[in-house]
């Protein structure tokens, strides 16, 4: 945890979290991961899930040594405020072809696991040979879907609203380095 301290983002005040090196070492972790379970797998395809996780994204695709590997992005939205609204909609869709392929999902949060489960079922409608979901943190206590496969994730956390490091509260605090959450 870093040093306890405080920001105010739109009407919320939040408290450090998780600080930017906790946060690299994980993602340096998962990434190994993901190199060695991959290793020989042709042409896979990472697909960062927009808005939030494309500063994990980053810092992951960089650590991944697999030449072959290909990125693209898809967006969806779930959350209005500090809580998922039950539904997700597409904003902006998948082009790339991907049958027979691995797809790695790179989200920055699976709580309920709605989103996760609807667009793995979606992946493998459309032809993908198989699924994996990496993910920067997941909320056991929150998890909606039942065995709900995950199958990379850096840290699991309580059940609290989080800002920074990509994730946002109303689309501000994203560009926060560090993880901050809740008061």
């Amino acid at each position: 945890m870093t040093e306890s301290s405080t920001i105010q983002v739109s009407d919320r005040e939040f408290k450090s979290y998780l600080s930017r090196e906790q946060i690299q070492s994980e993602v340096q972790r998962v990434a190994s991961q993901i190199n060695a379970d991959l290793q020989g797998v042709e042409r896979p395809l990472f697909l960062c899930v927009l808005n939030g996780a494309f500063i994990f994204a980053a810092d992951l695709f960089r650590c991944i040594t697999l030449p072959q590997a290909e990125f693209t992005t898809i967006r969806l939205k779930s959350y209005a405020g500090l809580s998922t609204t039950g539904e997700v909609r597409v904003i902006s869709g998948l082009t790339e072809a991907i049958e027979g392929r691995t797809v790695v999902i790179i989200e920055d949060i699976v709580d309920s696991g709605y989103t996760m489960d609807r667009l793995i079922h979606q992946l493998l409608g459309f032809g993908a040979g198989q699924v994996k979901v990496c993910t920067l943190l997941r909320k056991p206590n929150a998890l909606k879907v039942p065995n709900l496969q995950i199958d990379y994730c850096c840290f699991e956390i309580p059940n609290d609203f989080i800002v920074g490091y990509g994730l946002d509260y109303n689309e501000q605090g994203r560009n926060l380095p560090d993880i901050w959450v809740v008061k």
